[in-house]
């Protein structure tokens, strides 16, 4: 009997972010192009949510320089505490919306975001960041 060999994906959240992607294709070919960014992100969580994933909207990002908070961001949502889903709406994905992307990553712990974009043709980026290269996090978790 052959022994059947499956695909080790090398990506982190794999498993969650083919999940997202699903359901972002799902809800662009019911609604389009066209509305506003806060349709999408609402109808991606309940698109989410019917998938058995566990969603967060508008999380916190508290940003800190010297110990003091600097900043304060939204993101759109948090899938399974793991993936940070950044929603846009325009003509095409731009180079400061992965910087967006990246600085919330930076500034969390999670290490997988990806960037959906509801434009005229659905676009779709995945970055990641880890943690062991993030000095704030490094810090707090040596022993």
């Amino acid at each position: 009997m052959e022994k059947k060999i499956y695909p080790i994906s090398l990506y982190k959240h794999s498993d969650i972010t083919e999940q997202i992607l699903a359901a972002f294709y799902a809800v662009y070919s019911t609604l389009g192009y066209g509305f506003l960014e806060k349709v999408y992100v609402n109808a991606l969580k309940i698109e989410l949510e019917k998938r058995g994933l566990a969603v967060n909207k508008e999380f916190e990002i508290k940003v800190y320089y010297a110990g003091q908070i600097i900043g304060e961001y939204f993101a759109d949502l948090i899938v399974s505490d793991s993936v940070i889903v950044e929603v846009k709406a325009v003509k095409m994905l731009a180079q400061e919306h992965e910087a967006q992307l990246l600085n919330y990553l930076k500034a969390t712990p999670y290490e997988v975001g990806l960037l959906l974009n509801f434009g005229p043709k659905p676009e779709q980026k995945r970055r990641s960041f880890d943690n062991n290269r993030k000095e704030w996090w490094l810090a707090q978790h040596q022993s």
